[in-house]
């Protein structure tokens, strides 16, 4: 075998200012040891036994793809389920057409009913008050009165099931009713109600057959868009210790062509834990685990206000149209003591934010904790950032923040949104990026997988195009530009993780990481990036096509 294996390309694009296109990468041990063209090269090939490989020769190499947050353990749950949308998905293995409204969303479930098991729960994910009504607990013993029905919402922050459902997860309902986040009588657990019903259906949704097959389609899915990188944005949500072996089990493995980057979701101490200095040495410990596909770093995750397609973000006046209000996942005086102790222990923090008044909570904690113990690098980071000002982005460019944003809410929910949760003004304008871009704030977008799907060229294209399912332009100053779209899922990607070092970019050094496409996104243009082919991925040197 030689020892250095060329890739030669139509193109290379190395995402890298001093040498922004190349013809060539020169790969030894998984890692990169020069970029740049055959002649240039001629030390490396001219020293060392080698070999010309030209697969690529009418592709375009690009640096690996990273999705820095979505949940490889909440789509091992949710992809075994019946899908009910209101959009179509595009899955290796299959396409899902949509659920549009109510009749189309119970003639489904009734249909699902009749072709399960007597004895099978029926778990359906989908639901959105906004097409398809509101469905409660009667609602879904009409579906059953025997079997166990739940409906799952499109945010995945909250689920709704029947009296059938409620035997079955054998549930003390008088300890229930007396729980903030769960409403008994609609059948419905949100926010950190969602808790208490994991923890009565992990027995089902963690079994270790049906969440391994589960795991191994995320796979496929990752695979299929591109990614040598993910980041796993809330590592334990269902259970540190179960999430952990059932990773191992199915994704270290080589053929496996994408590496986790795992984040610990954290709300407080856990467990036998007293403190939160007990909380941050357990975190501290998390890289002793690190395997090659599997690694833990000094990013940690935090909550702040609700679910953005759940309805459930935050928000300052005026507030929701119709008055409601959202919920807190982490009381704020609670949120300022978490975030002061991991900003006080030197770990990287990033926060689920999704209404502006979350993002105050966020950012004014940090401007407290910048002004208590000031720390360079210290990558703050916002993440999903659905509705946010100007005037908060400014602030958050002060304070030296970062941000990694859901742009897919734009497509799928900006009008619904313009029409029945904010009005045109701040729906027109969630998820901004223009302003990060203009403001010199380093930005990634990222699918939060299944809020999105998994295809960084696709939410690339949402980011600078701004278009809704419909087809209309929602606030076209709020578009990234061509290149920093590009760069919010390689290079700047790479930064929100901490892993700029490695992967990010094609130079000297870094991992042997790449994306090959079958056209160039700088030649198609923003319009044209979620239309262009993917031959497959290298990943560490390896070749993996779809």
């Amino acid at each position: 075998m030689a020892d250095i294996t060329v890739f030669t390309a139509r193109r290379g694009r190395t995402m890298e200012a001093s040498m922004p296109t190349a013809e060539a990468v020169a790969v030894r041990d998984g890692h990169i040891v020069e970029v740049g063209t055959l002649e240039n090269m001629a030390p490396w090939i001219d020293g060392y036994d080698h070999e010309i490989d030209d697969t690529f020769r009418d592709h375009v190499i690009m640096p690996g793809f990273i999705d820095p947050h979505l949940h490889p353990s909440m789509a091992a749950v949710l992809l075994p389920m019946e899908f009910t949308t209101v959009v179509e998905w595009d899955l290796p293995w299959s396409e899902i057409g949509a659920v549009g409204g109510r009749v189309e969303l119970l003639d489904r479930l009734i249909e699902l009913d009749a072709e399960l098991e007597p004895e099978a729960p029926l778990f359906a994910w989908g639901h959105h008050p906004i097409w398809h009504g509101e469905v409660d607990r009667e609602t879904l013993n009409n579906i059953s009165a025997t079997r166990p029905v739940i409906v799952w919402h499109r945010g995945y922050h909250s689920l709704i099931v029947n009296d059938a459902c409620y035997r079955w997860m054998d549930i003390d309902l008088e300890a229930a009713r007396r729980h903030p986040h769960i409403d008994v009588d609609r059948g419905a657990f949100f926010e950190t109600g969602l808790g208490v019903a994991y923890r009565h259906m992990n027995s089902f949704l963690l079994g270790t057959e049906r969440f391994r097959a589960g795991l191994d389609r995320m796979r496929q899915v990752i695979h299929h868009g591109g990614q040598t990188t993910i980041g796993d944005a809330a590592m334990g949500m269902y259970g540190f210790e179960e999430e952990w072996e059932h990773l191992k089990a199915v994704m270290e493995r080589p053929d496996t062509p994408f590496r986790i980057q795992l984040m610990p979701a954290e709300m407080g101490p856990v467990g036998d834990e007293q403190s939160d200095e007990a909380m941050i040495e357990r975190i501290l410990a998390y890289p002793q685990r690190n395997t090659h596909r599997l690694r833990f770093s000094d990013h940690v995750k935090m909550f702040a206000d609700g679910g953005f397609f759940a309805e459930l973000l935050m928000l300052k006046a005026p507030g929701h149209l119709d008055g409601r209000h959202g919920e807190w996942m982490t009381p704020p005086e609670r949120f300022e003591q978490v975030a002061r102790a991991f900003w006080n222990a030197g770990l990287k923090i990033h926060v689920h934010c999704t209404g502006d008044l979350g993002v105050e909570m966020a950012l004014s904690t940090l401007e407290k904790l910048q002004w208590e113990r000031p720390r360079f690098n210290h990558r703050f980071t916002f993440e999903h950032f659905g509705i946010s000002s100007a005037q908060q982005v400014a602030r958050m460019a002060e304070v030296g923040a970062l941000a990694s944003v859901n742009a897919y809410y734009v497509y799928e929910l900006s009008r619904a949104f313009a029409d029945h949760t904010l009005g045109y003004e701040r729906a027109s304008q969630m998820s901004r990026l223009g302003s990060l871009e203009r403001a010199g704030i380093r930005f990634a977008v990222h699918s939060d997988f299944t809020m999105a799907p998994a295809k960084p060229l696709n939410n690339a294209w949402v980011a600078a195009n701004r278009l809704n399912e419909s087809g209309e332009v929602m606030c076209s100053n709020e578009r990234a530009s061509l290149d920093a779209a590009i760069k919010a899922i390689t290079c700047n990607a790479a930064y929100v993780l901490g892993l700029e070092d490695e992967i990010g970019s094609l130079r000297w050094g870094k991992r042997a990481d790449f994306t090959i496409l079958e056209a160039d996104p700088y030649d198609v243009g923003a319009e044209g990036l979620r239309d262009i082919p993917i031959w497959g991925t290298v990943f560490e040197g390896e070749k993996f096509p779809i």
